[in-house]
């Protein structure tokens, strides 16, 4: 998959948005605000950034050398993979599906799981 079909795909998401905050040369794609894909413009091979469930992360290195740790991301929950070095284009949409899905749920989910508890915590003086 080339830079151009991961970005046409990205946009097929509902709610998707483009933008560079990091700069011209990387795309960042959300979803309700947060970040759900980052392409950078500059990379021979291209790479891009995914969200993902760590054990299913863990698996994807596991099964293709083109999936690495995220780079400069959480590398518990991000992958870096290079889309066109021999992936399957349907098994990288795959893949953006999953970090879409990630982060699109979670923004429906109210946020940190503890960002209650501490308005709790907060209202009762602590």
């Amino acid at each position: 998959m080339d830079l151009a079909k991961f970005r046409e795909y990205c946009l097929t998401k509902p709610s998707a948005t483009e933008g560079t905050p990091f700069g011209p040369d990387t795309l960042v794609f959300k979803v309700g605000g947060k970040i759900f894909a980052i392409a950078s413009l500059d990379d021979v091979p291209a790479r891009v950034n995914l969200k993902c469930d760590p054990d299913l992360a863990l698996e994807l290195r596991d099964r293709y050398e083109q999936v690495r740790p995220g780079y400069h991301m959480n590398k518990k929950h991000w992958n870096t993979i290079e889309i066109e070095a021999g992936i399957p284009d349907v098994e990288i949409r795959k893949m953006i599906d999953h970090s879409y899905e990630l982060v699109a749920k979670r923004k429906g989910s109210g946020g940190s799981p503890n960002r209650h508890k501490r308005r709790v915590r907060k209202q009762a003086g602590d």
